[in-house]
């Protein structure tokens, strides 16, 4: 397994996070400790869960699932750098939702007790929340912070302006501020290309990239449902018949290079200088074992072009994307 830093920090971390949404909905609790276990064993060691993960309000499920892992000891919490949200409603009581210092406080106290844990490795804004003062957030996590319940902190879905803004409040108080940023990001979503990675890389964030294969589109999904495995439904459905002809070329290209589309879609992120580690979320051992493809893949400067052209982006940074 290659390792590498989480963004600025001196934290090192697997260049896939294990990431855990599936358990508990799509993977039973037996099933979600089999997988934890198989990824140490491959060296992975950053993991990814969220407060609201299990899809049942109030319980956290999935922490839950974690934290159980965790209990069983032999040094599986050690070796395992976790990585948690908030934001999402936890319960129809408005101040149990969202960033404020309060919530911030009872949602990190939350997640330690379904953890089963005295620390996170890494608490992460789930989404940006506009009616919270940086200054508000930043005081209630220094606070985590000094009690040694959070060692470092990130943020989810923020536009660039928004990581600018939390970095600059954070500098004013002489805080460490942020280490990460999760974004979607994808061969068929680039838009964090225009300013979320610049931002990102002048402030010294690591990016971590959630729907690394767009919901499974670049995952063979043209050839899976040809050869019935898979049925198209919904999202991926409307996805596809939206992207077919880029889907299909993006296939035949992955079929030149003799490599499986979804192992083509997670080296590609991980040829991005931004990127640290795309986050996978295996509902099967299969899966997760199929994901470590990615790493050996190297794409030659001409594969790269050729999937530019595929999947063309914004067209680089911003404002030359769109201006002279």
């Amino acid at each position: 397994m290659d390792y590498t830093h989480l963004g600025r920090s001196g934290l090192s971390v697997s260049r896939l996070c294990l990431g855990t949404m599936n358990f508990g909905p799509e993977t039973t609790e037996a099933d979600s400790y089999t997988i934890m276990d198989r990824a140490h064993e491959h060296g992975i060691n950053f993991f990814d869960t969220a407060n609201v993960y299990g899809w049942q309000q109030g319980e956290g499920v999935t922490e839950q699932i974690v934290g159980r892992w965790f209990a069983q000891g032999d040094g599986r919490r050690e070796r395992t750098v976790i990585a948690t949200k908030l934001y999402g409603s936890m319960s129809d009581w408005p101040n149990d939702t969202f960033l404020s210092a309060r919530n911030i406080r009872m949602a990190c106290d939350a997640s330690l007790r379904r953890l089963q844990t005295d620390y996170l490795d890494l608490y992460q804004m789930h989404h940006v929340d506009r009616d919270t003062p940086w200054d508000e957030i930043w005081e209630a996590f220094d606070v985590l912070r000094t009690q040694g319940k959070v060692l470092y902190f990130g943020s989810s879905n923020h536009a660039g302006w928004h990581i600018a803004k939390g970095q600059e409040a954070a500098r004013r108080r002489q805080s460490f501020g942020l280490v990460s940023e999760q974004s979607i990001y994808n061969l068929l979503t680039r838009d964090v290309e225009l300013e979320v990675l610049p931002a990102c890389q002048d402030y010294g964030l690591g990016v971590i990239p959630w729907s690394p294969l767009h919901g499974g589109l670049l995952g063979g999904i043209i050839r899976k449902t040809e050869q019935g495995k898979r049925r198209l439904t919904g999202r991926a459905k409307d996805g596809l018949k939206a992207n077919r002809k880029a889907i299909k070329a993006y296939e035949e290209l992955c079929d030149e290079l003799g490599e499986n589309p979804a192992d083509v879609g997670l080296a590609w992120l991980l040829h991005q200088p931004a990127v640290t580690a795309p986050i996978i979320g295996p509902r099967t051992i299969e899966q997760l074992d199929g994901s470590l493809r990615a790493l050996k893949i190297r794409l030659t400067k001409e594969v790269l072009a050729r999937l530019d052209e595929i999947f063309p982006g914004p067209g680089g940074t911003a404002p030359e994307a769109y201006a002279w």
